[in-house]
C-alpha cells in the first residue's frame, strides 16, 4: 500500500506523512467519488485517481486511489484457462492469435490502495510530472537539501509505529532488537505475498538520527552488514528466496528520513530500483570500509519531479 501510515512501502512508497493527523477514518469505497485521473502507468498496469467523500454537510475531502492489476498466481493459471469466461479473437495470422479474455472475479482481482484523508502533497505526489536528475555535492546537501529536510514536518510516526511494536507487529519477518545495531524486517505492502516474483521487503533501522545514505560513516559498518546478513537469512528461511536472488539497496533521496533498506527479488522491476536511485547495500559497506567519509565527500545524483519542492530549491541555487 502506497504512502500509508505503513510500511508502504511505495513506500511504492512512500513518504508516509499526514498533516492531517491520525488514522484515517473508516470508509467504503463506494463512499468516494471520482475527481480526476492523476496519472497512468500501462507498464505497472496502474492507475491514480483523485477521489473525495462527501460528508454530510456536504464538503468533500480528499483521496488519492490507486488501482493495481495484481499478479498471475502460478497455481490458478489451470482454473483460468478451463472455466468458462468469454474470449474475444482480436486477430489470427498463421500459427499466431490474440485473444482478449473477460475472466472470472477470483482470477481478476485489482488491488486499491487508498490515502485517506490526502493532503495536496499526496495528490502532487501522483501527478504526471517531468522528471530532472540532480548532480548534489556535499556543498549542496549542506547548503540546499540539509536546511529542506530540516525545514519540513515530515511525519514518520507510522516508522516509530513498527519499530515500537504498536503497529504491524503480525507482518515482521524478522528483528534485530538491538538498539545501535538492529532493525525490523517486514513485507512491503506493495508486495501481496502471494507469489515470489515480485518478491519486496523492508529493513527499517531502530536508530533514529540516520535520516539517508548521507548520514552514513565507517561507525554503521556493524548495523548495514547486520542488515544484510541478516535479511538475507531471514528471506531465506521464511520464503526460500537465496541472497544471490536478492536486490538488497537503499535510495537517494528516500521517500521518507528514516534509514531502511529494500529488499525486492531480482527479476522484478521494483519501482526506484534503477541506477539513478538506487545504491546497492553490499557497495555502500564497501565504499565505508575503505573510507569512513565516503557519502560526506562524493557528488550523489538522483531524480526529482519538477513539481518538488527540492527541486525549486536547487533551481533557486542555480543548481538546475
Amino acid at each position: 500500500m502506497a504512502e500509508t501510515p505503513q510500511l508502504k512501502r511505495k513506500r511504492e512508497e512512500e513518504e508516509g506523512e499526514n498533516e492531517n493527523g491520525g488514522a484515517a477514518a473508516a470508509f467504503s469505497l463506494s463512499d468516494l467519488r471520482v475527481r480526476r485521473v492523476l496519472r497512468e502507468s500501462a507498464r505497472d498496469k496502474a492507475m491514480f485517481l483523485h477521489a473525495e467523500k462527501i460528508g454530510l454537510s456536504g464538503e468533500g475531502t480528499d483521496a488519492v486511489v490507486i488501482l493495481e492489476k495484481t499478479p498471475f498466481q502460478e497455481e490458478k493459471i489451470p482454473d483460468l484457462l478451463k472455466k468458462a469466461m468469454k474470449a474475444e479473437l482480436q486477430m489470427q495470422n498463421d500459427i499466431y492469435c490474440t485473444f482478449y479474455l473477460s475472466p472470472p472475479p477470483e482470477l481478476s482481482e485489482i488491488k486499491a490502495t487508498v490515502v485517506y484523508p490526502a493532503t495536496e502533497k499526496h495528490i502532487q505526489k501522483y501527478l504526471r510530472h517531468e522528471v530532472h536528475l540532480i548532480r548534489e555535492t556535499w556543498e549542496d546537501y549542506q547548503n540546499i537539501t540539509l536546511p529542506f529536510i530540516q525545514s519540513q514536518s515530515f511525519s514518520i510516526q507510522w516508522v516509530y509505529n513498527i519499530l515500537e511494536k504498536k503497529a504491524e507487529t503480525e507482518r515482521i519477518v524478522h528483528e534485530n532488537p538491538d538498539p545501535s545495531n538492529g532493525f525490523v524486517l517486514v513485507p512491503d505492502l506493495k508486495w501481496n505475498q502471494n507469489q515470489l516474483d515480485d518478491l519486496y521487503l523492508v529493513a527499517v533501522v531502530h536508530r533514529r538520527e540516520i535520516k539517508s545514505l548521507r548520514d552514513l560513516t565507517a561507525e554503521h559498518l556493524p548495523l548495514l552488514r547486520n542488515v544484510l546478513q541478516e535479511g538475507k537469512e531471514a528471506i531465506a528461511k521464511r520464503f526460500g528466496v537465496p541472497g544471490s536472488q536478492l536486490r538488497i539497496y537503499l535510495h537517494y533521496q528516500p521517500s521518507y528520513y528514516h534509514l531502511h533498506v529494500h529488499f525486492t527479488a531480482v527479476g522484478h522491476d521494483a519501482p526506484g530500483s534503477s541506477v539513478e536511485r538506487a545504491h546497492l547495500l553490499a557497495d555502500v559497506i564497501d565504499n565505508l570500509a575503505v573510507d569512513s567519509t565516503f557519502y560526506q565527500k562524493r557528488a550523489l545524483t538522483f531524480p526529482l519531479r519538477a513539481d518538488e519542492p527540492l527541486f525549486k530549491k536547487f533551481q533557486e541555487a542555480g543548481k538546475v
